[in-house]
């Protein structure tokens, strides 16, 4: 039984990778270890272990990484911190792999105390870009952390390689959006609406919106207030928040919208929904706006608009269903105009997501036929100008 070790540190996160958390688990190859990390463990977003818990999954350690900051320092110093205990926990496990997905530090801390330890990586959703954020940086950084590559569309793969990865190494295995949709039972309006204390209406928007984390402290309060502004004027329009991750400048996007709720009685905000709520929320809505990577590789699915703002997302593919907006209330208020439109309405119908795909089933038979993941550990750098032409 080779030894699998899961990290997860997000709400987000953990929704796409439950599938595959599941699938090893009942892999009569492999044996499953599950580290819980990062906003899984703050009151301050929500504590979502809980949701793990409920789902009735063994967590091997709990990894302690947050501070309570969102300055440059205090990320900073909760990435060392995440080092150390990551380096204490891989060191008790022995595990033969780790897999994790995405770009958040607390991933990026993990990544780094296993390449120490000489501990494979598996890196689910590399290649991809988020040009308005750091996020960008970490993720490529794990790229070359890792040695297994699980990604969601060729052009991503591409990119996977452009840095240097051995093609039969970077697997094509599309998104994980659908492997999350087949195993959640969405709660019909009544149910939804009484869990949530929340009462919807003649329109009904989900907003979710990051720091902009390349940007400057007084850029992102001038973004929050434009949305604000705009949110406020929406006639006939409830809405309901989810919180900002923890990424630097999060507190003072959360302060305002709080304050916001309180004098806006059509809306309501909510520390993390957890991946059931939130996709029945998706399914009943007519549309998300923000900044959000869901807006881009989950919402699609639902055949939904999202209007996306400003250029955290930038470079990332996109469905028709996505409108981008710039960060000023002019443009914010006409992406919106547009998501209601009878003609793009019409053409949500047709919407083809990118990152559609039933992925879990790929990765986990990959990782099964690997008898001895320490043979990856040296990999070398593939010259991508050299052989372009043998592609």
């Amino acid at each position: 039984m080779n030894k699998i070790c899961v990290v997860s540190g997000s709400r987000a996160e953990y929704g796409l990778l439950r599938p595959v958390i599941f699938g090893i688990q009942k892999s009569p190859v492999l044996e499953l270890q599950l580290l819980v990390t990062g906003m899984h463990l703050s009151p301050e977003f929500g504590m979502t272990v809980k949701e793990i818990e409920k789902d009735g999954l063994p967590i091997s350690f709990k990894v302690e990484t947050m501070l309570s900051s969102d300055s440059p320092v205090g990320v900073s110093k909760s990435i060392g911190l995440g080092i150390q205990g990551f380096a204490d926990v891989l060191d008790i496990l022995k595990p033969d792999l780790i897999l994790v997905l995405g770009d958040r530090y607390e991933i990026f801390s993990a990544v780094v105390s296993a390449m120490i330890a000489k501990i494979p990586v598996a890196h689910i959703h590399g290649g991809e870009l988020t040009e308005g954020a750091i996020d960008d940086s970490i993720r490529h950084s794990i790229t070359k952390m890792s040695h297994l590559h699980f990604v969601a569309a060729e052009e991503y793969r591409n990119r996977v390689i452009q840095l240097g990865e051995q093609p039969n190494r970077v697997f094509l295995s599309g998104g994980l959006v659908r492997d999350s949709l087949k195993t959640i039972n969405l709660l019909d309006k009544k149910v939804l609406e009484r869990q949530l204390k929340f009462k919807f209406g003649k329109r009904n928007l989900i907003v979710t919106y990051h720091p902009v984390t390349l940007e400057g402290d007084e850029e992102q309060v001038q973004y929050i207030d434009n949305l604000l502004n705009v949110l406020g004027d929406l006639q006939e329009t409830n809405i309901i928040f989810t919180m900002p991750n923890s990424d630097m400048g999060n507190r003072q996007i959360s302060k305002k919208i709080r304050k916001f709720c309180l004098t806006h009685p059509n809306c309501k905000h909510f520390k993390s929904l957890g991946q059931r709520l939130y996709f029945s929320c998706l399914n009943l809505v007519d549309g998300v706006v923000g900044n959000s990577s869901s807006g881009l590789s989950e919402v699609p699915s639902f055949r939904k608009g999202t209007v996306n703002i400003g250029n955290r997302q930038q470079g990332r593919l996109k469905a028709s269903s996505v409108i981008d907006s710039d960060e000023d209330e002019v443009s914010i208020r006409h992406a919106i105009e547009k998501m209601y439109s009878s003609e793009f309405v019409e053409n949500l119908k047709k919407t083809v997501n990118p990152y559609d795909g039933y992925a879990s089933d790929k990765i986990i038979s990959v990782i099964e036929k690997i008898q001895n993941f320490s043979t990856l550990l040296k990999k070398g750098f593939y010259d991508f100008s050299m052989n372009e032409d043998k592609e």
